[in-house]
């Protein structure tokens, strides 16, 4: 194992947030690449706003995005305890420290820190050389005698052997007062690198907890797979320089170092995470896909329902026929609705594409007469063969019989192949539903 320690310190104050992930993320991959020590701090005084909820949050996203600690709440190690709010003895020892030199004083109440007004030069991994002189001494310790974000940060990575600081560029402002303190206690400075933020959709501004996509959970609860978002939030700022996209974590992690890592922002797409989401899903071992249906679809009692009604092998049929469609496991029980229920929603603009041209319900009736003839409609191909031959015998394209067919079985004019929607409905849904449709057809809306 090398010396590299790095850490990620979150708040439990609130929702577990993809630029929260990300940062863990890239200190994470930075650990795995170099050998080193992946730390879980938990910056938890701010009293009012901790929650024993939003703690288990933080330990349950990274868990399920894979980012397995090293030291850290619930793993233990040499350099705890890893919850500020247990550290208070710690702190006093350096607040003691600071006093000592003659660099705190004290003013309203509270405890200043007394800058040395000399420039802070660091040289960032990512950003390069950069200096500020901070102009104003500042508060360490409150009036209530809580130390502040910026002490407790300081001793945290100095007593922890924090050896690279990764964290967002919003931070960089706070760095000069982080190295006034780490000089001040007579430790050396880690290597800083500054990420990138990510901006939201509009590209207006960084991605707060209030835009849509913001969430982790949200891609828990809408059964994402947890290796697409740590490969689409790979690429958040990084890039493996081959212009590789979908990346097997392996990859990444033999890849992944600071030169690789962007200086402009990067633009958080939600289309692109379902699309990655969709590229890991269709690569998903059916049975593997099968069982994650299951799992979302037991989630809720109608849902549940809806699937031990259509029995165990129907159920699957669905769910494999679906697998090269969907972009997200949320979109099966719409998607496939259909094929639980007789009665289903009309597309409206389905309806009026399909009714647009031609007579599509003498078509309907033609293809009803010549599906009745057929033992069954299991052989996909045979199907096939026989609408193809009728259509050529009275003289029309296949596409004449397959939207009004589509439309009547299914309400819309998307879904699996025409010909697997007629096998797993079977040749009797198939054949009442256009007996249905031929005598009641849907109102077309001008």
């Amino acid at each position: 194992m090398s010396d590299v320690r790095v850490r990620f310190a979150p708040s439990p104050t609130g929702f577990f947030h993809i630029g929260s992930a990300r940062t863990a993320l890239f200190n994470w991959l930075y650990a795995r690449h170099t050998g080193g020590t992946f730390v879980l701090r938990i910056e938890d005084t701010d009293k009012q706003r901790n929650s024993d909820e939003f703690l288990e949050v933080i330990y349950s996203s990274l868990r399920w995005l894979g980012l397995d600690w090293d030291e850290g709440p619930q793993a233990g190690g040499d350099q705890g305890p890893y919850r500020q709010s247990e550290r208070h003895d710690i702190y006093q020892e350096y607040i003691n420290r600071l006093q000592d030199a003659d660099r705190l004083y004290e003013k309203d109440g509270a405890q200043w820190f007394r800058i040395s007004g000399e420039p802070q030069v660091i040289e960032d991994a990512i950003r390069g050389r950069v200096e500020r002189t901070e102009e104003k001494d500042f508060v360490v310790v409150r009036s209530d005698g809580s130390p502040v974000f910026h002490l407790v940060n300081v001793v945290d990575d100095i007593t922890m052997g924090i050896t690279h600081v990764i964290r967002g560029e919003d931070h960089l402002s706070n760095t000069s007062k982080h190295t006034e303190l780490f000089k001040a206690l007579g430790a050396p400075l880690p290597t800083f690198a500054h990420i990138p933020l990510i901006l939201s959709q509009q590209g207006s501004g960084k991605m707060s907890k209030r835009d849509q996509g913001a969430l982790v959970g949200e891609y828990q609860e809408r059964g994402y797979l947890p290796e697409a978002v740590v490969n689409f939030l790979c690429l958040l700022g990084w890039n493996p320089k081959d212009d590789r996209e979908k990346m097997p974590l392996g990859d990444v992690i033999a890849l992944f170092d600071f030169s690789g890592i962007n200086q402009s922002n990067a633009r958080f797409d939600e289309r692109k995470m379902a699309h990655m989401n969709m590229s890991y899903l269709l690569e998903m071992p059916p049975a593997d896909y099968l069982a994650k249906a299951r799992d979302f679809f037991a989630r809720n009692e109608d849902l549940k329902a809806r699937m031990a009604r259509a029995g165990d092998n129907y159920f699957a049929d669905v769910i494999a026929i679906s697998q090269p469609k969907v972009k997200a496991i949320d979109e099966l029980p719409d998607y496939t609705i259909y094929f639980f229920a007789d009665e289903f929603p009309w597309n409206p603009k389905a309806v009026k594409k399909t009714f647009k041209k031609g007579e599509p319900l003498a078509r309907l009736a033609e293809l009803k007469d010549r599906l009745s003839a057929m033992v069954d409609l299991q052989d996909e191909t045979a199907v096939e063969e026989a609408i193809k031959s009728m259509a050529e015998q009275n003289g029309n394209g296949f596409g004449d019989y397959q939207a009004v067919a589509r439309l009547a079985v299914s309400g819309t004019n998307a879904g699996p192949g025409l010909t697997q929607i007629f096998r797993v409905l079977g040749k009797d849904r198939v054949i009442a539903r256009f007996e249905q449709f031929l005598a009641h057809p849907p109102a077309v809306d001008a």
